[in-house]
């Protein structure tokens, strides 16, 4: 029986684009930023950045290395936040409905400089705060490791008190269902153009 669903953020209840990013680096004047950047994984200081072992500060300052010219903590910080493109509101009232039935998760690879400002903001769109959409929160720069190692699925199976068998993870990378589904997660892909609310129609 499937009493929980978890939820990786970006891709399954957050648009992104990549692609956004990249080019709002590339026009602050940075360097390489494709290169560090992927859809479903990061490299160098970003990859830092969210599995927590480089600061908010340390990362401004590892691309200020890249970039020729001076160069706010605001106007990099919102050049990274251009990855995000927003949380349709028709989510957030899935999730609230979900949550009548089911206890909720979030599971995100994400970093403290988007999660403090653009992410809290998308879960504004209903005058409520991100809280109020779930039951538990897991996030790899909090918990220091990032999806598809085990030790995130761990430390959310201990800290949301799951029971794998009983829950029902969905993610838009197969690697990380099948490094959740090693664990005993029943999971779900979410395709680019899906809706998490349809696939769980099945349960």
């Amino acid at each position: 029986m499937i009493k929980n669903l978890l939820f990786d953020l970006g891709g399954v209840i957050m648009d992104i684009r990549r692609e956004n990013a990249v080019k709002a680096l590339e026009g602050i004047g940075m360097a390489g930023a494709n290169d560090f950047l992927g859809e479903y994984s990061q490299k160098g200081p970003f990859l830092a950045l969210e599995d927590g072992s480089m600061s908010a500060d340390e990362f401004r300052a590892e691309i200020r290395k890249h970039i020729n010219g001076e160069v706010t903590d605001e106007a990099i910080d919102a050049a990274f936040c251009e990855f995000l493109v927003g949380i349709p509101t028709h989510r957030l009232v899935a999730l609230r409905e979900l949550r009548k039935r089911y206890k909720i998760y979030m599971l995100s690879n994400t970093n403290p400089i988007m999660w403090d400002t653009r992410i809290a903001e998308e879960f504004r769109h209903e005058g409520k705060e991100m809280a109020d959409y779930f039951d538990g929160i897991v996030t790899s720069f909090e918990a220091k490791c990032i999806k598809p190692d085990a030790k995130i699925f761990e430390t959310a199976i201990e800290q949301c008190q799951l029971v794998p068998e009983e829950t029902v993870f969905l993610d838009d990378s197969q690697k990380n269902l099948s490094a959740a589904a090693m664990l005993g997660f029943n999971t779900l892909l979410v395709t680019p153009g899906a809706e998490f609310a349809d696939l769980l129609s099945i349960y």
